[in-house]
């Protein structure tokens, strides 16, 4: 299906906004603070995301680039679960926003106790449409995240501090301590037109 140009609008808002953000800030209390709210502008509404950035893939849950700043200060991603799927105990490396958009998402946090063992940092939590959670390694960057439904699709919105298919991150074993690198790269090689305005310019013509 084909998606009017126009009904991209909000992404195209949010990304005007997070530039002016990252260009007028670089601390992380006030990225984030004002990050919450331009993401929670965004998600309020369900009609903008193109149609090829919400396919699940029928054994991994989707990472589809929505954006990425050209300096890379920040980059948006729709997260797309197809059922009952997800991921390993993992970090980002770096300051990030989870918006819920579609469906629903189970979190469960982790941390290093004294002993340095890997255990869990409070009870799991849900994230319905409207959410949204924070990540950063000053205030807690390693969860697991899944699909809250075992039948649907859900899809998330996240915003973080850097490029992130590009980070170096690392994966956590819990039964046997290990980390292992990763890098988690993007879904597809295709990203939204933000910038096609024709329609909305050709309906101002006398």
């Amino acid at each position: 299906m084909t998606q009017n140009p126009s009904a991209i609008a909000p992404l195209r808002e949010f990304i005007i906004s997070m530039t002016k953000l990252v260009e007028s800030t670089n601390e992380e209390p006030s990225l984030i603070k004002q990050t919450s709210i331009h993401l929670s502008k965004l998600i309020s509404k369900d009609n903008w995301l193109p149609d090829f950035c919400t396919i699940p893939h029928p054994e991994f849950y989707q990472q589809y680039l929505l954006h990425a700043d050209p300096l890379e200060r920040f980059s948006v991603v729709s997260f797309v679960w197809g059922p009952g799927q997800k991921t390993p105990i993992h970090d980002h490396c770096t300051w990030g926003l989870i918006g819920m958009l579609r469906g629903a998402e189970k979190g469960q946090r982790f941390k290093y106790d004294e002993a340095g063992k890997l255990i869990a940092d409070g009870p799991e939590t849900t994230m319905n449409p409207g959410d949204i959670e924070v990540v950063s390694p000053s205030l807690g960057d390693i969860h697991v995240v899944s699909n809250a439904f075992s039948d649907k699709t859900s899809i998330s919105i996240h915003v973080y501090g850097a490029n992130i298919g590009a980070v170096k991150r690392h994966v956590y074993i819990e039964d046997s301590g290990e980390i292992k690198n990763f890098v988690s790269g993007y879904s597809s090689t295709q990203i939204p037109n933000l910038w096609d305005r024709s329609l909305e310019v050709r309906s101002q013509l006398n």
